[in-house]
């Protein structure tokens, strides 16, 4: 019994060890991509909407290649996984609303 309290205490420390990196890179990452838009954000956001608008309108989105066809889908449906997400965490339910 003492020599598995042993094997897996070291096995923690080597996993913390190996650890501390990523997470520092992951913190990096995190602290810049999920921090909400500032108001100095607003004007560049307004610009994309506007962009993405007119792209629509002239049909720009027909000469994208299959690469920026693809990551745009990608980023659609990542919108849509994180409003279902946000639903069921509202509702505190996976499955429809108390009616």
């Amino acid at each position: 019994m003492a020599g598995i309290a042993t094997k897996s205490s070291a096995l923690v420390s080597t996993l913390l060890t190996q650890a501390k990196p990523k997470f520092a890179v992951f913190m990096k990452y995190a602290a810049v991509e999920l921090t909400p838009p500032s108001p100095a954000d607003l004007p560049a956001i307004k610009n994309g909407i506007v962009k993405l608008v007119s792209g629509a309108k002239n049909g720009t989105w027909k000469n994208l290649t299959v690469r920026e066809a693809w990551l745009n889908s990608l980023v659609a449906m990542e919108v849509c996984f994180w409003f279902y997400v946000g639903e069921c965490i509202g509702k505190r339910h996976l499955v429809g609303y108390k009616v």
